[in-house]
């Protein structure tokens, strides 16, 4: 199976234990966040990353909840309906903060 990798940089060290696990399944695996292309402008590195997606039979996330671009890459990845499976997501956000703080009793 084809897969792309797709999340926060933050969290290289789990993206590419993944990536690993997943190459010694017998996977091809495809990390664009990780791929260096410093010749590349904004738009022709979004190109590059749907050219990952569209490649992919599979799209895997793993994501801080913050990273924008984790964001329109989702996007992508719903507009080519590419199967997604959430390998980690974050918890600890500043949403949840401010749902929690909500249905708390701290208000003034």
């Amino acid at each position: 199976m084809r897969i792309t990798i797709i999340g926060s940089t933050q969290y290289r060290d789990r993206i590419e234990r993944h990536a690993e696990e997943l190459r010694a399944k017998g996977h091809e695996v495809r990390i664009p966040a990780f791929d260096d292309h410093p010749q590349f402008d904004e738009l022709r590195m979004c190109e590059y990353n749907r050219s990952c997606i569209e490649w992919a039979d599979e799209v895997h996330m793993i994501w801080d909840a913050r990273s924008i671009g984790t964001v329109f890459d989702m996007g992508m990845v719903f507009a080519l309906r590419k199967p997604l499976k959430i390998v980690y997501i974050e918890s600890k956000t500043l949403v949840n903060v401010f749902r929690k703080y909500a249905e708390s009793e701290a208000k003034p």
